[in-house]
């Protein structure tokens, strides 16, 4: 009945059908979630992309790796759903698989063989074997057909499959396989079938699309507008904060420019109200920057689905633009109803309504500047430097820091086309055309009388005509069309950027060729287990150790490990025996229950306020046995790893755990454990040997036993482990990011193996450590796993769809139903048998078939459909079983500490010292940002584009000081200069930070180091980057603007501009340290900015600032970089400079007289710069150690 409605039903009503089949209904209203916010586990969030494909009418799929995460029964059920779709529906199915099971083989019509870019074989895929037996090669029993045909033409594993032993074997490349295939029959008929032109006739007249799109132009829109509106619900705390933001400054600008304090008795008074209007002009302004990160966050889903045509690109921002009209109404309309009357603005209500309109279009003209910009740049990084940009360059050229008389000839192109310019003329010819200033007069200096709102627009070098208010008006709807019309142009011809994949030469590439792992290397159960009966039999973990005291990693005496190293490394070099010493340990766990917070899309058809996700587990792990942790996506694996390891951040766990005995402790239990994370969280911009010496100079103590630990005995260490997960070869290649730069999949999953290793840790838990690979990668992944549990360790893996001899590599399991519930907890045994007999026991259960997968065979009868049929729980049958008797009986004794045995304990927390932390997180971190030209190159290059920009707007202004308006200018540019470049430090420090934040979440939860340390290392390591940039930004704006060159003067306009840049950066990190998201910290970090900017002396001088908010103004740090640019340029001036409507003044009395900056106060400026630094890098640095947004 689903296949039918997928194949008859309209589109829309295929969702829930489309759920069922995939197994998404139990989670269908959950949201998907990511690294850092709790959803959907993995192989369910794979299941959803694959549900987006199949529930539209696509008649040809093509479907890349769709298994990972998927465990082999549920993949099963898929691809065989997939199999009625195409034969029912006669559709087109292309699929590549990892590690797919023979059930799930032995469901395709056709395979294509690829290997080295040539097919080796295309066609029926009964006929398969028969062609590799023809060239000489047989696959053995129990042995996937899949596996085989993945190994066979591998050079390293293809000797083993040979036939006929009678003759010497001879490798066969993947050149003569090719044509080989060529000449067989079947390559034979494919060649006559392609060399014969389809007849069209036969064609069906529907088998030509016309319309690009599935669905009409009116149905596309109704869809887009209901999932944009979903999504600004679901994430209704950003619009929320936004607008409570912009509240707060609304009532803090009220009361800075209370209407009390407002008069319209002179010109300095209207240069009040213009600081106003200038504050209202760029605080909604800014209030657009927040949609830059938010549209870039969203352009990767949007780009999948433009190319897979869900939609045109118009059809996403029409939604995106019209359904954030409404939020910018409401703030506009707050904003303006907040301040107006309070600001004493022209009390006149047609006044009030154009301002409103008038902020409305800035608003609207904003938020599509910055996603045309965020479309345009394609990159958060890129995007917050080009936001920063265009600002800069609209805000210099906007006629309020720089009047339109003044701007140099080469830029007066650019105030025509600032939207700002626009915006400020309107502004501010609505106000002064009002009769309160039109009813007033003064006079010039040449004793011409006028009238006073016409005096403030000449002052200020406005338009006088008063039609500019429609003008401007007019010019912002227009580029807001403009904006929004080149964001949707962006988003339909512009693809992702592209990234670079790590180089690796052809020597070191064919080194590092995945090595073979025949089926006899994983899977000689008896003769690994006889080498371990004692273990098995529960025996002593101090006669465990006493037996490895120096076991050699990977050195073990089993043979099938020692055929495991002479099949999979072609090398003759001898290995070294160092190791280092460790004490196995055992973890047993009784009535483990985990419960979360009922989600809100639940609680409508559930009454429990808590969802329970895991329930009254028991069990153990042991030294030297190698335990997998089974069950259907979505059992609670994960889960349970997460609540025994100690990672969970959130929810409700009851139970008892104990390590050897003894209470789990999770302080000392970090020393001792290692946790191999599914999503592979390293920092990119470090090579794989670093990031293990990384690793184990901070996890390694200086002792172990009486064995002193050394640097040079932890990089040899270092070195075994590269060996041993065969990473040697690639030990210079950088990380990168997953799926764009660096190690594939593969290479990345043993990199966080070696991660774990080199911590030597006693008990090591491993989630999916196979997930993503295909079977030869996942049997080098299992080597290293088998290699690390042979040195007495003990290794618990989640694992998904594992091959036979993958499975058979364990020696237990733990098999979790749905809902989180034991069903089996016990050995496998020889070829699976004692898990077999013990299903097979149980009435109506069917037999296992021969050759078939045992894991792929425990799950379905397993299942929730079985359980079904059967009116039976599996978990019930279980409790009640002699295995669970045996099993408790264990637990009970593990639990137990064993005599002369004691609790774990070290006398410190962490293996380092304070100082040993910092040091080796400094060294990360230089690494990090040597290799991160993204970050520094693109602030380099801005803080030198900036500087000749505005260097060349107010080319000399400096030294040509005529009259306060040029004073005024001059105050203007410094101001800016700093305000751009800082806020630019700011916000591209904020996505480097909250990358590195993520892995700072692992190793801190590994017991790395505390987060003092590696906050105060970050710290330090932007200060000599900072200092380069101050360096040059100093040299050029000074040179450029014409300021007086003397040392003194030179070293304080470096010294303050220093430590701002500084202080703005280390404010940039403190935002992410208290924000769960890179895009909290935007909107959180963008109003502040309007704060620094009201407070900065520059829009309202300090001794017009109301006295209940002067104590604001001594805590904005832009305030004192303004205070210490003017004094120590200007402050011991004493040239006389013309003042409107006052005799003239010496520039020193002036600025003391109006804007209160004393030249004797810069004794105490530079050292208050100084501690805002320090304080907010303190902030950062607290932050991050007390707060964690991570939800685990």
């Amino acid at each position: 009945m689903p296949v039918a409605c997928l194949l008859l039903c309209p589109a829309k009503t295929t969702a829930f059908p489309a759920c069922r089949i995939l197994g998404l209904d139990i989670c269908a209203d959950t949201i998907v979630g990511d690294q850092m916010q709790r959803g959907i586990s993995g192989g369910q969030k794979k299941r959803v992309t694959t549900g987006e494909m199949i529930v539209g009418p696509t008649k040809v799929l093509f479907m890349d790796e769709i298994s990972t995460g998927l465990d082999s029964s549920t993949t099963f059920q898929i691809v065989k759903c997939l199999q009625q779709i195409v034969h029912l529906g006669e559709a087109t199915i292309l699929m590549s698989l990892l590690q797919p099971a023979p059930e799930t083989f032995e469901l395709f019509d056709d395979i294509i063989l690829l290997s080295e870019g040539q097919i080796v074989y295309q066609g029926p895929r009964d006929y398969v074997l028969e062609f590799f037996e023809s060239c000489g090669f047989h696959c053995p029993e129990r042995k996937g057909t899949a596996d085989f045909l993945q190994e066979v033409t591998s050079k390293k594993d293809q000797e083993q499959y040979w036939a006929d032993r009678q003759r010497p074997y001879r490798y066969i490349s993947v050149s003569e396989f090719a044509q080989r295939f060529k000449r067989y029959d079947i390559g034979l008929q494919l060649k006559n079938h392609l060399s014969v032109p389809f007849d069209k006739s036969r064609s069906h007249q529907a088998a030509l699309v016309f319309s690009k799109h599935s669905v009409s132009t009116q149905e596309l829109l109704k869809v887009s507008f209901e999932k944009e509106w979903l999504l600004i619900k679901r994430n209704s705390f950003f619009y929320i904060f936004k607008t409570i933001q912009l509240i707060i400054v609304a009532l803090i600008a009220s009361t800075v420019f209370l209407r009390t304090q407002m008069h319209t008795r002179n010109l300095d008074d209207g240069f009040v109200y213009i600081g106003a209007l200038i504050f209202t002009l760029v605080v909604n302004m800014f209030n657009g920057f927040a949609e830059l990160s938010l549209t870039i966050t969203r352009l990767p889903v949007f780009y999948k689905h433009r190319d897979l045509l869900f939609y045109p690109a118009w059809i996403f921002t029409l939604p995106n633009v019209v359904l954030t009209i409404p939020f910018s109404i409401i703030e506009t309309t707050v904003w303006v109803v907040v301040t107006y009357y309070t600001m004493g603005f022209a009390p006149e209500a047609d006044r009030f309504f154009k301002q409103l309109l008038l902020v409305f279009l800035i608003q609207q003209m904003a938020a599509g500047l910055f996603r045309a910009i965020a479309a345009l740049c394609r990159s958060m990084i890129i995007a917050q430097t080009g936001g920063a940009l265009f600002l800069l360059f609209f805000f210099s050229l906007g006629g309020f820091l720089l009047p339109k008389d003044f701007i140099p000839k080469w830029w007066t192109w650019g105030y025509w086309i600032s939207p700002l310019v626009y915006g400020y003329n309107a502004l501010v010819v609505n106000e002064f055309y009002a009769t309160r200033w039109m009813d007033k007069f003064v006079t010039d200096k040449n004793g011409v009388s006028k009238r006073l709102g016409i005096a403030m627009l000449e002052g200020t070098n406005i338009f006088t005509d008063k039609n500019w208010f429609w003008i401007g008006a007019a010019g912002l709807l227009g580029f807001t069309i403009f904006f929004n019309v080149l964001f949707t142009m962006s988003l339909a011809y512009l693809n992702p950027l592209g990234q670079p994949q790590a180089v690796i030469s052809e020597e070191t590439a064919k080194e590092a060729e995945g090595n073979g792992l025949p089926r006899e290397a994983v899977s000689n159960d008896s003769t690994r287990r006889n080498g371990r009966m004692k273990s098995q039999d529960g025996s002593s973990n101090k006669e465990m150790g006493e037996m490895r005291p120096m076991t050699r990693l990977g050195n073990s005496s089993s043979n099938a490990i020692s055929r495991v190293k002479s099949i999979g490394r072609n090398d003759s070099s001898p290995r070294r025996g160092m190791v280092l010493p460790f004490s196995p340990l055992s973890m047993c766990f009784e009535d483990v229950n985990y419960y979360v917070d009922m989600p809100a899309e639940m609680k409508q058809r559930v009454t429990d306020d808590r969802l329970q996700l895991l329930r009254g587990v028991t069990g153990s792990f042991r030294p030297g046995m190698l335990t997998a942790l089974m069950g259907v996506s979505g059992a609670g694996k994960t889960t349970l790893m997460d609540v025994l390891a100690g990672r969970k951040t959130g929810g409700y766990i009851e139970g008892d755990v104990r390590i050897s005995g003894y209470p789990k402790n999770q302080t000392t239990f970090a020393r001792i454990s290692g946790y191999c994370e599914q999503n592979d969280i390293h920092s990119p911009q470090v090579t794989i040997r670093e990031s293990l010496i990384y690793s184990a100079f901070l996890r390694l103590p200086e002792k172990i036993g009486d064995q002193d630990i050394t640097d040079d005995i932890k990089i040899q260490f270092v070195d075994e482990v590269m060996e041993l997960v065969e990473l040697d070869n690639l030990k210079y290649a950088l990380v990168g990011l997953p799926g764009i730069s660096g190690l594939s999949t593969e290479q990345r999953k043993r990199l966080t193996i070696a991660v774990e290793l080199v911590a030597n840790p006693s008990i090591i838990f491993m989630d999916e450590p196979t997930s993503g690979l295909d079977a030869r990668a996942a049997a080098i992944v299992m080597r290293t796993v088998r290699n690390t549990v042979d040195t007495g360790r003990t290794v618990v893996c989640t694992i998904h769809q594992p091959s036979i001899d993958i499975f058979e590599a364990f020696d237990e399991l733990l098999l979790l139903k749905r809902g989180g519930q034991v069903i089996y907890s016990g050995k496998l045994g020889l070829n699976s048998q004692e898990m077999v007999e013990y299903f097979e026991a149980i009435p109506g259960v069917p037999k296992i078939k021969d050759k078939y997968n045992p894991a792929t065979w425990m799950l379905e009868v397993s299942s929730v459909a079985a359980e079904v049929r059967l009116n039976m729980d599996f978990a019930d049958y279980y409790k009640t079983s002699d295995l669970f008797k045996k099993n408790k009986a264990l637990v009970n004794r593990l639990s137990q500490p064993e005599p002369g045995t004691s609790d774990l304990y070290f006398p410190t927390e962490y293996s380092q010292s304070i100082i040993g932390q910092f040091k080796a997180c400094l060294w990360k971190h230089w690494l990090t940002y040597w290799r991160s030209p993204d970050y520094n190159l693109v602030r380099f290059s801005f803080t030198l584009f900036t500087a000749l920009l505005l260097g060349s707007i107010f080319w000399k202004i400096g030294s040509n000081i005529g009259d306060a308006n040029t004073l005024r200018m001059v105050i203007g540019a410094m101001y800016t200069a700093v305000m751009f470049v800082g806020i630019n430090n700011c916000s591209s420090v904020q996505p480097i930070v909250s990358i590195e934040r993520t892995v700072f979440y692992r190793e801190r939860a590994a017991g790395m180091y505390s987060a003092m340390p590696y906050a105060i290392a970050q710290v330090v390591m932007e200060i000599p980057y900072v200092f380069v940039q101050a360096s040059y930004y100093t040299l050029i704006i000074y040179a450029m603007m014409g300021f007086q060159w003397t040392v003194a003067k030179f070293f304080w306009f470096f010294f303050v501009s220093y430590f701002s840049f500084l202080y703005f950066t280390y404010y940039g990190m403190m935002t992410v340290s208290i924000s769960p998201n890179h895009e909290i910290a935007a909107i959180f970090a963008a109003a502040f900015y309007s704060l620094f900017n009201l407070f900065s002396g520059f829009f309202i001088p300090r001794l017009k600032i109301p006295k209940w908010w002067i104590w604001y103004y001594w805590i904005c740090p832009l305030a004192w970089t303004v205070y210490g640019l003017i004094v120590t340029q200007y402050g011991d001036l004493e040239e006389t400079i013309s003042v409107p409507g006052q005799s003239d003044q010496t520039i020193s009395y002036y600025i003391t007289h109006h804007f209160g900056y004393h030249r004797s106060f810069m004794a105490v400026v530079a050292p208050v710069l100084v501690l805002f630094a320090v304080f907010f890098a303190f902030m950062y640095a607290l932050c991050l150690k007390k707060l964690s947004f991570q939800q685990r």
